[in-house]
């Protein structure tokens, strides 16, 4: 069960990140969009469950930079659309 999980994130992973590039490329979503950050780090820690499972460790740890670099455009979205709504009202 346990490697059915692991497995189930690796392939959630995979579809997650390859599905956010297809949106950026082809223009449906921007990089500053929180959607196309969302994916990436929810692709990035399921890949840090299954690299870190198989103790893949360079694609785990690579995963876990991805997934601060993520989370760091997260806020910085979330505070600058704080910091618009200030602004308008």
């Amino acid at each position: 069960m346990e490697r059915l999980f692991v497995d189930i994130a690796g392939w959630a992973a995979a579809l997650l990140i390859l599905g956010g590039y297809a949106l950026l490329t082809a223009g449906k979503v921007d990089a500053k969009s929180p959607l196309y950050q969302a994916m990436n780090v929810l692709g990035a820690i399921g890949f840090i469950i299954n690299s870190g499972y198989f103790k893949a460790w360079p694609s785990a740890v690579l995963n876990v930079i991805w997934a601060g670099i993520g989370i760091v455009a997260l806020i910085r979205i979330a505070s600058g659309r704080r910091k618009a709504r200030a602004i308008a009202a």
